[in-house]
């Protein structure tokens, strides 16, 4: 197993998953890189990671401004050391449930740039020093929704369906340098974003943040590694059973976004 991560930085960290999964890392004694817009709110993130024994550094940043994201990379690199972890968190999903002919355009491509050139862009900042190092892993937080049609939430599964092929492009690239990457679905975590959207309005049971904290925290062990751009599920998937197979996932090219062949005549086969 790969030496575990020691320097993270998480973004959307001010509050919901991003908060818990920086509190979780804290607690394993990973030092924590806090980014999101919200210097406010970042505050009290810091002080619970710093409460847990973790050397914190925080970071305001809008992760669809390229130079923001780039300050807040060298800010947080330059007091706790080179970054070995990223966790893209940071997201959003449209207001309202409406078809895409309904959908407001500008909202629309707001998702986009939050859900996909965020990571993106973090990715881009990050890689070259983790290439260089030959060590990193990327976590991209991901949803089911990405694999699947429906009539409403185009822009949001747009989004995330892009965001599995970023995941699969840096664990192509990143391979011949140690640097793994991984598309990590939290289920339906009761957060702000999730309680506003109507598709939950009735819905009782929840994923436990700790079953995604506890995802994210093997990732940074180096325990899943085998699994590099592969798509994992917070509250269905038991990461003992999922690396018992990991030889024949991969073999099958199992969780990742693949066309599949009507049969063996297709001639895209």
């Amino acid at each position: 197993m790969a030496d575990a991560s020691r320097v993270a930085l998480v973004t959307g960290a001010s509050r919901g998953i991003g908060r818990e999964i920086a509190l979780a890392l804290a607690k394993q004694d990973i030092a924590v890189g806090l980014l999101a817009r919200d210097a406010d709110a970042l505050e009290g993130v810091r002080r619970d990671c710093a409460q847990a024994g973790a050397r914190v550094a925080v970071a305001r940043a809008d992760v669809t401004d390229h130079e923001q994201v780039e300050e807040a990379v060298a800010a947080v690199r330059s007091e706790l050391g080179p970054i070995d972890l990223l966790v893209n968190n940071a997201g959003r999903i449209e207001s309202t449930e409406v078809p895409i002919w309904r959908a407001d355009p500008d909202e629309w491509w707001a998702v986009v740039e939050t859900d996909l050139r965020g990571p993106f862009l973090c990715c881009r900042t990050v890689l070259p020093d983790m290439v260089e190092r030959r060590r990193g892993r990327i976590v991209n937080i991901s949803t089911g929704m990405a694999f699947t049609d429906a009539d409403v939430y185009s822009a949001y599964r747009v989004a995330k369906t892009g965001l599995v092929r970023l995941t699969g492009a840096v664990a192509a690239a990143g391979a011949p340098y140690g640097v793994t990457a991984f598309d990590v679905a939290p289920g339906v975590v009761p957060t702000d974003m999730t309680r506003s959207m109507e598709m939950h309005t009735d819905r009782t049971e929840w994923t436990p943040p700790k079953l995604v904290c506890d995802l994210v925290t093997a990732i940074a062990s180096g325990r899943a590694d085998a699994l590099s751009g592969r798509y994992l599920r917070a509250g269905a998937d038991d990461l003992d059973t999922l690396l018992a197979t990991a030889e024949r996932i991969v073999e099958q090219d199992a969780r990742t976004l693949r066309l599949r062949p009507y049969g063996s005549d297709d001639p895209l086969a």
